[in-house]
């Protein structure tokens, strides 16, 4: 028999917890068995003592088995179950044109997905801009549509994960958020509950990440490809660039639009490509879909072209209660915002460094973002052609276009972007786009 107080106490002087006294505590989070105040107290300790790898195993484990665990045996689905996921960034609309292309590769993608936090965009507010489409539909409808199209984008059902739903809000409200133990559960165990046989995973650095520093981003890839390889999952971590915004806008309904023009050929940002092409062409290689990473790139640029890929993201729409000539009529149905025009520099330069962070805020505050929970949003707005670093800015250039409803919206908008768009006389030094990938082979 364990008691709460007894685990709090052992993990605040510094020893390791065993598996079954994270389990009984886990169990007591979901069973309201133990209190706020003993899961803000343990949170705690785990944040100033950490927990090592077994811990952080058993604790990931404990929570995807608080709820439901999907099992897709039952739909005799022949390929693998793949995902991916973020730690969020601005203008990261990659999840809407990877999934199609996995399914197009024949994976199957059930993508459980957040909402938007903080400076970051979420991808089912994204979702939300489609008129019709469910983000979250009944068990039934969720696997059919899995299975006919390959991918489903859906939110978080309440069975899934319930432990994780109840111990973030108390670390949200007792300041333990920032713990990488405690980050790697709460990520792995939502996408491990999806019963995932693979599992790319995308860690941001820079301006607009959620990690302060490389060397945290580091730490927390190589904590959940360690964690999620020893719960089971096939995963790597890929460390990808967020010091500049990673789509060519910002802003829900925008980003749809980019992803249809991205799967339909009509435009790839460069760089949007190449992040999207890295974890796309990673899960196919983990789920047994390609042999290597040349294979699955031309397997993946051929869904591509051939029409594949936006094939699946349709028949993904249509499946989930949005329009069936969505893909070809997307601007028919997408809003737009009453005022659309540039923003302009104060003066000509090359666009050398941006605060990623403030220019996702800046999209907050125009109203596609919450500023607090329960917040509606305005699908329409955002900004969009926003210059990548390197660009030469001139009174013909401008740095961005945005959107928005009001005068005073675009000036407070406007304002934001040219402070956090810093010009200088010289060229920046490109950085890569992905700085590297950690793999189970790499620990």
């Amino acid at each position: 028999m364990f008691l709460a107080q007894e685990i709090i106490r052992k993990k605040r002087n510094g020893d390791a917890l065993t598996t079954q006294e994270i389990q009984f505590f886990v169990n007591g989070i979901t069973q309201q068995t133990v209190s706020e105040g003993q899961i803000a107290a343990l949170g705690m300790a785990v944040y100033f003592n950490d927990m090592n790898m077994d811990e952080r195993i058993a604790l990931t484990t404990a929570m995807r088995d608080s709820g439901t665990v999907l099992n897709w045996d039952s739909l005799g689905l022949n390929g693998p179950i793949i995902d991916k996921h973020s730690t969020g960034g601005v203008g990261d609309v990659i999840s809407l044109m990877l999934g199609p292309m996995a399914a197009a590769c024949g994976g199957f993608v059930p993508m459980i997905s957040g909402r938007g936090l903080g400076h970051t965009g979420g991808t089912l507010d994204k979702f939300d801009a489609i008129v019709g489409y469910q983000t979250e539909p009944d068990s039934a409808l969720f696997r059919k549509v899995v299975k006919d199209a390959g991918v489903a984008i859906i939110g978080q059902t309440g069975d899934l994960v319930p432990a994780d739903k109840r111990f973030y809000s108390i670390r949200d409200n007792t300041a333990t958020v920032e713990s990488i133990s405690l980050i790697t559960a709460s990520i792995l165990s939502k996408k491990l509950a999806a019963g995932l046989d693979a599992l790319a995973m995308d860690v941001k650095v820079g301006s607009g990440a959620f990690m302060p520093t490389y060397e945290a981003s580091e730490e927390l890839a190589r904590s959940i490809t360690a964690v999620a390889n020893g719960a089971g999952t096939k995963t790597t971590a890929l460390l990808t660039d967020m010091n500049q915004v990673l789509a060519s806008c910002a802003g829900n309904a925008l980003e749809v639009k980019e992803a249809i023009q991205f799967l339909t050929g009509e435009y790839r940002n460069p760089r949007l490509y190449e992040v999207t092409m890295g974890l796309c062409a990673e899960m196919l290689q983990l789920g047994g879909l390609a042999a290597n990473e040349t294979q699955a790139r031309a397997k993946l640029n051929q869904v591509l072209d051939n029409g594949l890929a936006a094939e699946k993201f349709a028949k993904m729409v249509s499946g989930l209660g949005g329009p069936t000539d969505f893909v070809e009529a997307y601007d028919n149905y997408l809003p737009k915002a009453s005022i659309i025009r540039p923003v302009y520099a104060n003066h000509s330069g090359f666009a050398y460094r941006m605060d990623t962070r403030e220019l996702g805020l800046s999209v907050v505050t125009l109203g596609g973002g919450r500023r607090k929970p329960g917040d509606a949003l305005d699908y329409s707005v955002g900004l969009s052609n926003v210059c990548a670093l390197g660009t030469h800015i001139n009174q013909d250039v401008p740095l961005a276009m945005i959107h928005a409803q009001t005068e005073s919206a675009f000036e407070e908008a406007a304002n934001a972007v040219r402070s956090s768009i810093k010009l200088a006389d010289t060229q920046p030094e490109a950085t890569p786009d992905i700085y590297r990938y950690i793999r189970a082979t790499d620990l």
